[in-house]
């Protein structure tokens, strides 16, 4: 099972989605496409469980960034954590804790951040409500960053800033009456950057959270 995995996970890393089939992974591992079977039973499986396969790797490393007294700075560590290990595989945030009863690694790292909220003065609804919302930001915007770059940018037509700077100059034309906060961000739009964006985004949300478990 771990050859099948890792063989999985790399034609993941190569070429996407659309790269791993069972005929595809087959000839990496030089087999048949039936002996896939004796380790899965269908695509979907095949996915869940490379996906936990990585997902054991970032628990690791989540784990890591435990220990301090102040259980909102574990928890902002690990999310950053999280955020970094799906970013760099795009494919991985569409089956990330897609089903936990195969994705055995994906319900151990959603513990690990949800007992950094037993240590806050919280309801249960709110600490559900809480670890749902650092997951929300996580991996939602690392999916964003994932989606397929549009094919000018990768043609090479256009760098990243001249897209930006393109739609940036679209809203400075509009009417200001009808559009005064497009106007106010167009330059901080042009110019922003992902993670600096993500991680703003996290950190609103852990203020919230920990004004309510002062509350």
């Amino acid at each position: 099972m771990e050859a099948v995995l890792t063989a999985a996970v790399a034609l993941l890393d190569e070429a996407g989605q659309s790269a791993l089939t069972f005929r595809a992974l087959a000839a990496r591992l030089g087999t048949g496409v039936g002996s896939i079977y004796w380790y899965v039973s269908s695509k979907d499986e095949l996915f869940d469980r490379a996906t936990d396969h990585v997902v054991g790797e970032a628990l690791i490393a989540v784990q890591a960034q435990t220990g301090s007294d102040d259980p909102i700075a574990d928890l902002r560590a690990m999310a950053v954590t999280l955020f970094d290990a799906i970013v760099e595989r795009p494919w991985l945030a569409a089956y990330f804790m897609r089903n936990t009863d195969v994705q055995g690694n994906s319900l151990r790292l959603y513990e690990e951040l949800g007992r950094q909220t037993l240590r806050l003065d919280l309801t249960p609804r709110q600490r559900f409500h809480a670890v749902s919302a650092v997951f929300g930001v996580v991996v939602g915007t690392a999916a964003d960053l994932g989606a397929e770059i549009p094919q000018e940018l990768l043609d090479g037509k256009v760098d990243r800033d001249q897209f930006l700077a393109r739609y940036a100059e679209t809203w400075r034309g509009l009417d200001p009456a009808q559009f005064p906060f497009v106007h106010e961000i167009a330059d901080e739009f042009a110019a922003h950057d992902d993670r600096d964006q993500f991680l703003a985004a996290l950190d609103l949300t852990l203020a919230g959270l920990r004004l309510q478990a002062r509350a």
